[in-house]
């Protein structure tokens, strides 16, 4: 055969035999990623009594564009609204279990004379569950409907989010070859900027793009508009030295919160089928069964650890979170497996040469066998629950039902709670965009000017005074964002400046806090257009600042943003619900 149509011979062979494999397993009533693996090992290099894939290579690329789009319909999966519906539950649950696993990964590695590397990995594979078998497990059971399934998929977002934090972060330890406390933090710090940042800019842009050209607009349109939007951001975030895997959840994520989100997702879903087949077929064929008959011995304790400890330690995360007993076995069992962000960490660890290659193979097999235990580990949660409510003593009962994490109903800190959920927000996302605003400027923007106007204007201070006045004008509505209290906020700030003089220490800390990340703001840009000295640059700072807060004209430009972002965020949950409301204040719906 021409070497041109290995390519076409080897995809025909993975699809064939992943149909064929897939229906087999459809009517044995398991999950078909199982039988996309077993495809995988069947026409794989490791089992030769069936033809095998000649081009590995490039199954692997085509194997990477299915992590991107298995990724990208993750994020149009993705909600803001239902990870706050659940509220702190699933956030803390989530943090407790990563952090415990994590350890208990990393100390198991340490203890079967793993590198340190190895280790680190083996607990980033360990601390993650598998979205696609529980959601797959929940639609057989017919449980999706059940309480303790809302926790466990927004628990399985958060997962998933950390999951590709930590691909970033463990990719940084990779490639440095240590575990620099100082780099971490400013890869988290990097990470959390350019995220708020797409989310925002996103938010802002393409929902807006979406309504304007919605009749131009027509299936073939919009899917080919995703999918490069998609693309889009994989190329910006391998950019600026983040993932694919991140560029294009963040994209999905973005997507999700227009209006097409569900059209998008339908319109998407043959495609990520048939791309992450491919991906799941590719891990299939890495499965080596000399290496699983050597290291039986590994695979039985860490199949062990995953069906039996993560267990109980995502349970007793969840229990500490302020769920009931039952509920929190129920999330807890359905945990109990891990699945393809294990593969995913896997196959980067291998690819940046910091593990043994018979570590992949290991982790497939663990995966295997827990994906298959997840629907009878579902149903133990009950009868465990049962078992221990019998042997339970009353006291411990009633005290694990009265309870509740971070003080209850307590009125003092539900103030707090919410000044920190929405002007700790608030601060956050206008101080990114701030950020971005001056970054832009003095980057790209003062340097483009000096270069294209010289010629113009002789004198570089004139341009550099162009800059200057163009950068702030830009800059003034996310400022008097920074500054200014939401209406909301304002009222609780309100109470809480009445009940005692501790409250009014704190706002009035947090509120000049605010205004002095305003003022170094601008001084930033001063600095880069005056040579004066900081002493004399910090009260004409001061003064613009507060010029900001009395102008009417960058009130007006603060009101129009925040209106326009405000209604793309709500306008999927409007179009379900009823008309978006006149708005005369942004600050009116300000949550």
């Amino acid at each position: 055969m021409s070497e041109d149509l290995h390519l076409v011979s080897d995809l025909a062979l993975i699809l064939i035999s992943a149909g064929i494999i897939t229906i087999i397993f459809k009517l044995l009533k398991q999950p078909l990623v199982l039988g996309y693996i077993v495809a995988g090992f069947l026409v794989g290099p490791n089992f030769k009594i069936f033809p095998t894939v000649v081009e590995q290579t490039s199954v692997h690329q085509w194997s990477e564009i299915g992590i991107i789009f298995l990724l990208f319909a993750l994020g149009l999966e993705f909600s803001f609204r239902k990870l706050f519906k659940v509220g702190a539950t699933a956030i803390i649950a989530s943090a407790a279990e990563i952090v415990i696993m994590f350890c208990v990964g990393f100390f198991t590695g340490y203890l079967m004379k793993w590198t340190v590397m190895e280790s680190i990995f083996l607990g980033g594979m360990l601390a993650m569950s598998s979205t696609t078998i529980i959601i797959k497990a929940f639609d057989d059971l017919n449980l999706k409907k059940e309480k303790f399934a809302d926790i466990t998929m927004v628990i399985l977002i958060i997962q998933d989010i950390v999951a590709i934090l930590m691909m970033v972060l463990l990719s940084t330890a990779a490639v440095s070859q240590q575990v620099d406390g100082a780099d971490m933090l400013m890869c988290i710090l990097k990470l959390i900027f350019f995220m708020v940042l797409w989310f925002v800019v996103g938010i802002s842009i393409i929902p807006t793009f979406f309504r304007k050209a919605k009749k131009y607009i027509n299936d073939e349109t919009l899917l080919i508009i995703s999918i490069g939007l998609c693309f889009g951001m994989v190329v910006f975030a391998n950019y600026v030295g983040f993932s694919s895997a991140l560029g294009a959840f963040v994209m999905g994520s973005i997507l999700s919160e227009t209006i097409e989100a569900e059209h998008i997702e339908r319109l998407l879903k043959s495609v990520k089928d048939l791309f992450g087949a491919i991906f799941f077929v590719s891990v299939g064929m890495m499965v080596d069964p000399q290496i699983l008959i050597d290291y039986w011995p590994t695979v039985l304790a860490l199949t062990l650890i995953v069906l039996v400890v993560k267990a109980l330690i995502s349970s007793f995360s969840v229990l500490i979170a302020g769920e009931d007993l039952k509920t929190s076995l129920q999330v807890g069992f359905s945990l109990s497996q891990i699945g393809e962000f294990a593969f995913i960490i896997a196959a980067l660890g291998v690819s940046l040469k910091v593990m043994n290659p018979v570590i992949y193979p290991i982790i497939v097999a663990v995966a295997v066998i827990s994906t298959f235990t997840t629907p009878y580990s579902i149903r133990l949660a009950a009868p465990v629950f049962r078992f221990l409510d019998k042997r339970m003593p009353d006291k411990m009962k009633r005290a694990l039902d009265s309870y509740q994490l971070l003080g209850g109903n307590n009125k003092f800190g539900s103030g707090w709670r919410k000044v920190i959920s929405t002007s700790l927000t608030r601060t956050i996302i206008f101080g990114v965009c701030s950020f971005a605003v001056v970054l832009v400027s003095v980057k790209f923007f003062y340097p483009f000017t000096l270069e294209k106007l010289k010629d113009t204007l002789r004198y570089d201070w004139i341009i550099n005074l162009i800059n200057c006045v163009t950068t702030l004008v830009v800059l003034s509505p996310f400022l008097l964002g920074l500054i200014r209290h939401g209406s909301r906020t304002q009222a609780v700030y309100s109470q809480l400046w009445r009940q005692n003089r501790s409250n009014r220490i704190a706002i009035v800390a947090w509120t000049l806090f605010r205004v002095f990340a305003a003022c170094m703001f601008v001084i930033t840009v001063l600095s880069k257009t005056f040579s004066a000295s900081l002493w004399a640059l910090i009260p004409i700072a001061i003064v613009l600042v507060l010029f900001l807060g009395l102008s009417r004209n960058v009130l007006h430009r603060y009101a129009r943003l925040e209106e326009n972002f405000m209604q793309n965020l709500n306008a999927k949950e409007q179009e379900n619900v009823s008309p978006l409301p006149e708005l005369e204040n942004l600050n009116e719906i300000e949550k």
